[in-house]
């Protein structure tokens, strides 16, 4: 009976701490976004700076949530001794003085990043996400094995097979479609995905199934952006800096 007693308190706190570590909103995949900025210039922003010739981030999004917490304002202050490689790594496009961009990215991705006691902070979320892009080093990667921008087109596998003989993973890339008509789409977006350590995962791998009557909001977030999912079996063009 005692021996009864003790396996069943052990199983009661092994499952409490699960439940604390994995609760059932907790995001499970974190998605690391890059943008080539020629293309995302070139999607009807009359104000735009596109005279940028690498990828940049677009965000750092995790794979449930959307506002998290409204009452966790942006604060710059917080975020200082990052902000001279914020700008370069992840410029505001449309508006390079503003810190307009990273307010948007933390409210709508940072505090649900944030449910996450290695990201629970404004400091931890923008830093994570700036040691993840450097250590990527996807721009020099495409470079390296010459997928680079050209008049020429490429082959979505081309592209797709750079980045998973590289990294290992599997990313999902995204394309403008000018027109059903057109005959090529244009290289806009590329995600690589990681587990929450921090470790690679395949994006389009699915770690658990999104509870009943949430949606997936990942999905929802392409669905504004202008970039959708690349077609196999059409050429991609990847544009020259402007």
């Amino acid at each position: 009976m005692r021996l009864c007693s003790l396996l069943l308190l052990c199983l009661a706190a092994y499952l409490s701490s699960s439940y604390v570590i994995s609760p059932p909103h907790m995001w499970t995949k974190l998605i690391l976004t890059h943008h080539w900025p020629s293309t995302f210039c070139g999607m009807e922003h009359p104000v735009c700076h596109p005279n940028i010739s690498y990828w940049t981030l677009h965000g750092l999004w995790p794979d449930k949530g959307i506002d998290c917490n409204s009452s966790w304002h942006f604060n710059s202050s917080e975020i200082e001794d990052l902000l001279p490689d914020m700008k370069k790594s992840w410029p505001d496009l449309l508006s390079p003085m503003s810190t307009g961009f990273w307010k948007y990215e933390w409210h709508k991705h940072g505090t649900c990043a944030a449910k996450a006691e290695s990201l629970d902070s404004q400091h931890k979320y923008f830093s994570k996400a700036l040691e993840l892009y450097h250590k990527l080093d996807l721009d020099s990667i495409l470079t390296k094995f010459d997928i680079i921008p050209s008049e020429n087109y490429y082959k979505l596998s081309q592209i797709e097979g750079v980045i998973e003989n590289f990294y290992s993973v599997k990313p999902k890339i995204q394309c403008v479609h000018p027109s059903k008509n057109a005959g090529f789409q244009i290289l806009g977006q590329i995600e690589i995905c990681f587990n929450s350590d921090f470790t690679l995962l395949d994006c389009e791998k699915h770690l658990t199934t999104t509870p009943k009557g949430h949606l997936d909001n990942h999905i929802a977030v392409h669905k504004t952006s202008g970039f959708s999912v690349c077609d196999q079996d059409v050429p991609v063009y990847y544009p020259t800096p402007s």
